[in-house]
């Protein structure tokens, strides 16, 4: 069975964020994942990882202003300065969580900036990041999100990440493969994580539609469950999803991917 990550921005959200790493450790979980952990002291985060014997596998870098609609800032130009502040914090984080890998998310494309500005000022950002994260050891994700979720994102498909990369040329630079955004955009689920194992860094997983659990929608997670077993995917996959009730309520799929992974089943 696939390794899974409670994602804490999106699951038991019925309780402060500081409380959901409790309920995921009571749930069963032992890794953790989230979006920005910069609201609060990494002194704090860190007492309850160690407290519920948690394994923080990912977080974000500062993506702008959230609760404006920002979603990343690696693709304006006239943000250069703020992206590079934000990878100085978010390695001050990853490292005093243990965290492995950080996550950027590009951001939605300027309107009427030259396109070769925008692409020069991503693979520029990208490389001074990675570069970055290399000297503490760690890695650094690219992810695509599809455009029904967040219209005008710069980065849509696998393929375009896999190009980006290539271009930015950073070995430590892989791919985040969300399942839900996948799917939305492209499909091909099995046989693009299995092309591309060796260059995909995380995975994340929600069905659709409704981006809710496993099980709920039409992505068959059975098999995607098993082949992440057969492929040797050895990464965690990140719950991030929204529950269709109560975490704990949709929590079920997770005694099936268990017995579907042991048995070996397909479908």
């Amino acid at each position: 069975m696939p390794r899974f990550a409670a994602n804490l921005t999106m699951l038991f959200t019925d309780v402060p964020f500081l409380d959901r790493f409790e309920r995921a450790a009571a749930a069963g979980f032992s890794a953790v994942e989230f979006l920005f952990p910069y609201p609060f002291r990494a002194a704090e985060l860190r007492a309850l990882l160690d407290r519920y014997r948690l394994d923080l596998v990912l977080h974000n870098l500062p993506a702008g202003d959230w609760d404006a609609g920002e979603r990343g800032i690696a693709c304006l130009p006239d943000r250069v300065a703020e992206f590079q502040s934000g990878v100085t914090k978010a390695i001050e984080y990853a490292k005093a969580l243990g965290v492995p890998r950080l996550n950027c998310l590009i951001g939605k494309t300027p309107a009427g900036v030259d396109t070769a500005r925008i692409h020069d000022t991503v693979r520029s950002n990208l490389r001074y990041a990675a570069t970055e994260l290399g000297k503490a050891g760690i890695e650094l994700l690219i992810e695509p999100i599809n455009t029904f979720d967040i219209p005008g994102f710069y980065l849509t498909t696998t393929r375009q990440a896999l190009e980006l990369a290539d271009q930015v040329g950073a070995p430590n630079l892989r791919i985040q493969y969300d399942v839900y955004h996948a799917q939305r955009m492209e499909g091909e689920l099995a046989g693009t994580i299995a092309r591309h194992l060796a260059r995909i860094g995380h995975i994340q997983i929600a069905d659709n539609p409704g981006r809710n659990e496993p099980g709920t929608g039409e992505i068959n997670y059975r098999f995607l469950f098993a082949h992440l077993d057969r492929i040797g995917y050895a990464g965690h996959v990140g719950c991030e999803y929204k529950p269709a009730g109560t975490t704990e309520a949709g929590l079920g799929w997770l005694a099936w991917a268990k017995s579907t992974s042991a048995s070996g089943a397909t479908g």
